[in-house]
C-alpha cells in the first residue's frame, strides 16, 4: 500500500485532494495528513473520512523539524504532496515575516525530511520516492493586459507581493535540490481555485457568503484586474497525475483556461445566486448589484494571470474540464448545503480580520 504524505491537508486544495485520492483509489493507498491548523486549516472539511483506517491525522507545524522528522521515521513513506502554506496576499503585506517563516523555512524542513528518510547510501532514491511542491502562478508576476501573452513553465520568475515571493523562494529551493542531490520532485504552479470549503477571504466564498447576507460587495481597484480560474476538482486530477506521469525534475503549470475580470466574477455569481434561490427564499430579496462596492486597490496588484497548461496536456494528458459556468453552480450549491460551515469559519477572529482588511 502507497502512503502519502499530505501538507496542509485541512486546507482548502489539500482537502479536497484528499478527498480526490480516496475517491479514487479507495482502500488501496494511506494517507497522512499533516496540519497545523491554523486559521484557514479546518477538520470539519475532512469530517466524512476521519474515521478510515487507511487516513491518519497529525497536528504538527511543517515548521518543527522533530516533529516532521519523527514522523518520517515512523512511517514508511513512498510520496509527498506539499501543499501547506500561508497563502493570502492580503496577510502577506500585513505579516511577510509569517509567509517567509512558513513558506520558505517549511518547504526547507520538508525537503530535508524527505531527503534524509529516502536517500541510499550511494546518494541515489528509489523509483517510486516523490515529492510534489504545490505552487502559483503569482510567482510570474503580472501579464500585459490583453489575450496574448500567458505564463509558460520557462516565464522568468517576477513576484510582487511577500506572498508570491515566498512562493518563489520555496520553489526555487525544490529546484536547488532536484539540481544538487537529484531529489526525486516536481513542482506545479495552478491558477485561481476555487470550489468547496475555500476559506471565505478570498474572493468567491466571500463575494457568495457576503451577497446571501445582504452584505457590501468589496472589490478592488477598478475591479478589471484579470485571473485563471481553475476548479479545484480539476487541480486534484492534475497533481495525481503529475504523480503517476510526471517526467522527474519537472515543473507543470496548471491553468483552467476561465480567465475573468473580478467585477465580471462579481457580477456573475450575484446572477447565479439570483437564478438559483427559490423565489419564495428571503435572501433573494437581499442578492443585488447595488451591494457592489470598490475599496482602495490592494497594494502591488498584479493586473492579470493567465497560464498555458500546455505542458501537462501534451506529456500527461490532462485538461481542464469543469468550465466557470459549471464550476460556480456546483461551488455554491455547495455552499447552500454547508451553511453550517461558513456559520463557523466566519465567527470570531475572521471577523475582525475582514473588518479591518475591507473597513466597510
Amino acid at each position: 500500500m502507497r502512503t502519502y504524505l499530505v501538507t496542509g491537508g485541512a486546507g482548502f486544495i489539500g482537502s479536497n485532494y484528499i478527498h480526490y485520492m480516496f475517491k479514487k483509489y479507495g482502500n488501496t493507498i494511506r494517507i497522512i495528513n499533516v496540519d497545523a491548523l491554523t486559521y484557514a486549516g479546518n477538520l470539519e472539511n475532512l469530517k466524512d473520512i476521519e474515521e478510515l483506517d487507511n487516513y491518519t491525522f497529525i497536528k504538527a507545524d511543517i515548521t518543527d523539524k522533530d516533529a516532521i522528522s519523527k514522523i518520517f521515521a515512523e512511517n514508511d513513506i513512498d510520496r509527498v504532496v506539499h501543499f501547506a502554506a500561508e497563502s493570502h496576499v492580503d496577510r502577506s503585506i500585513r505579516n511577510p515575516e509569517v509567509f517567509v517563516q512558513t513558506n520558505v523555512l517549511g518547504t526547507a524542513v520538508m525537503l530535508n525530511c524527505a531527503k534524509a528518510a529516502w536517500e541510499e547510501e550511494d546518494g541515489t532514491f528509489k523509483e517510486d520516492h516523490k515529492f510534489l511542491h504545490v505552487s502559483t502562478d503569482e510567482v510570474y508576476g503580472s501579464l500585459p493586459d490583453d489575450d496574448s501573452a500567458f505564463f509558460y513553465e520557462t516565464s522568468p520568475y517576477d513576484p510582487h507581493s511577500p506572498y508570491s515571493a515566498s512562493k518563489a523562494s520555496s520553489d526555487l529551493l525544490v529546484k536547488a535540490y532536484m539540481d544538487t542531490y537529484k531529489f526525486p520532485a516536481n513542482i506545479t504552479n495552478c491558477s485561481n481555485n476555487y470550489g468547496p470549503y475555500q476559506f471565505p477571504e478570498k474572493l468567491i466564498p466571500l463575494i457568495i457568503n457576503n451577497a446571501l447576507q445582504g452584505k457590501k460587495l468589496p472589490v478592488y481597484g477598478d475591479g478589471l484586474n484579470v485571473r485563471d480560474w481553475l476548479y479545484v476538482e480539476d487541480h486534484a486530477k492534475a497533481i495525481d497525475m503529475v504523480q503517476e506521469k510526471g517526467r522527474l525534475f519537472e515543473t507543470y503549470n496548471i491553468g483552467g483556461h476561465n480567465e475573468k475580470r473580478n467585477i465580471e466574477i462579481v457580477n456573475i455569481i450575484i446572477e447565479t445566486l439570483q437564478e438559483m434561490l427559490p423565489p419564495n427564499d428571503p435572501r433573494r430579496m437581499l442578492v443585488t448589484k447595488d451591494l457592489i462596492t470598490y475599496v482602495e486597490d490592494r497594494k502591488g496588484h498584479d493586473r492579470r494571470y493567465a497560464i498555458a497548461p500546455d505542458k501537462i496536456k501534451d506529456e500527461i494528458g490532462w485538461v481542464p474540464e469543469t468550465m466557470f459556468k459549471d464550476g460556480i453552480k456546483l461551488t455554491i450549491k455547495w455552499f447552500f448545503d454547508h451553511e453550517e460551515w461558513m456559520k463557523n469559519v466566519t465567527s470570531g477572529d475572521y471577523q475582525k480580520y475582514y473588518d479591518t482588511m475591507y473597513n466597510v
